[in-house]
């Protein structure tokens, strides 16, 4: 199949994507669409940057168009942050106005006013898009009725079924109807993700544990074929300094920098932009006013670098990002693909360089072997990035 028509989605739907230069479905789609258009149920994993959003929003508002049962909401898609939620809800949005949809998308995350919130489901939107304290919170005080939701999402699953959120994800799945189609999706849903997700849900119209259909694409080697990976050696006092250098080095068109350490955030971002880097920081205990300024300043190119922690950068998808730079090394290999895979994204490539420590960069060398992918040693000498050979072939 070559085209959006051939697999069955709205001529409505397909001219709108048409109209943004987007014409072939990718692999994931081509395997995941025929599926959610038959009505089952399916988890699916493949890598960051392969159209996932459109992978459960074309099918199931083709649905949405073919039944006309106007139910608020029809579709529930649920996100474990903000700028993940937003950005779904923006292609949603988009959608639902070529598609001519009353009520379009809604938003419904954290930070936001609740009665403007309270509003927006008045309005009666086809799709809501929220984060889950958020959904759950409006679900206990009966504004959001989702008992008759058609198709339920949960995007970047695996994010969601750690400890900390759920509990909250297990009771929003019990007030769902057994009737609904699930579908969940991330980069790295592994096994242990997807049966855990399976017991949580509630069960099929037979009272048993649900059929969910399961689409596990091979890795189409980004992380090989689109994305330039270097390794620095740094201490960590050092860190933030050699980020600059390097900076000046490059010059990169848009740079993401990853943090683990959220307080740490403020900290780069000052110190950057004291030295006249044009920067600007994001992470979750940014107020919704900060983290949406930090996003479309960065978007829009206002701001070079942006510099983030992984919960705050979770599923975001921003054009033309150049570089990524990694300041520690965390040995799952889940947060080196997230991480590493914002940029190189729809088929271009991108930089990612990771500065560590002589106990981080040994960490580096286990996940490198894990993922099979080649890390070139560099250094920053002469205002410059280059090969450790180049130093020593300069000094004789």
């Amino acid at each position: 199949m070559t085209s959006f028509s051939e697999l069955d989605i709205s001529p409505v739907l397909a001219e709108h994507l048409a109209s943004r230069g987007i014409t072939a479905p990718t692999k994931v789609q081509k395997e995941v669409i025929p599926i959610l258009s038959s009505g089952s149920s399916v988890f699916f994993r493949s890598e960051t940057g392969t159209g996932k959003t459109l992978c459960y929003l074309l099918p199931t508002l083709t649905r949405y168009l073919a039944e006309g049962e106007k139910i608020s909401p029809w579709m529930l898609i649920i996100a474990p942050t903000h700028e993940l939620a937003s950005q779904i809800k923006g292609e949603a949005g988009a959608l639902t106005k070529a598609a001519g949809i009353d009520g379009g998308a809604g938003l419904l995350i954290g930070g936001a006013p609740l009665k403007r919130q309270i509003e927006t489901l008045k309005a009666k939107p086809a799709v809501v898009v929220g984060g889950p304290a958020r959904l759950l919170e409006l679900i206990r005080l009966k504004k959001l009725h989702a008992s008759r939701v058609k198709a339920v999402v949960l995007d970047e699953t695996d994010r969601m079924l750690a400890p900390e959120m759920r509990d909250i994800l297990r009771e929003i799945l019990s007030t769902l109807p057994r009737e609904a189609q699930y579908i969940a999706c991330s980069a790295t849903l592994s096994k242990y993700h997807a049966n855990l997700l399976s017991a949580m849900l509630p069960p099929g119209e037979d009272g048993k544990q649900r059929e969910i259909a399961s689409v596990d694409l091979p890795p189409e080697d980004v992380l090989k074929r689109n994305i330039t990976h270097w390794a620095f050696f740094s201490e960590g006092r050092d860190k933030i300094e050699n980020l600059r250098k390097f900076l000046v080095a490059e010059n990169p068109a848009k740079a993401l920098v990853f943090t683990s350490i959220v307080g740490q955030v403020e900290n780069i971002a000052a110190r950057l932009a004291h030295r006249k880097v044009s920067c600007a920081g994001l992470h979750a205990k940014l107020d919704k006013v900060g983290r949406k300024k930090a996003i479309d300043d960065f978007r829009a190119g206002r701001i070079q670098v942006l510099v983030t922690s992984d919960l705050a950068a979770r599923g975001l998808d921003i054009p033309d990002i150049t570089h990524v730079i990694q300041l520690d090394v965390n040995e799952n290999e889940d947060f080196f693909v997230h991480r590493a895979g914002r940029t190189a994204r729809a088929g271009k490539s991108g930089i990612n360089a990771v500065f560590g420590d002589e106990v981080e960069l040994r960490k580096l060398a286990r996940v490198e072997k894990r993922l099979g992918i080649v890390i070139y040693p560099k250094i920053l000498w002469g205002g410059a990035v280059r090969t450790p050979e180049q130093e020593e072939d300069a000094e004789d």
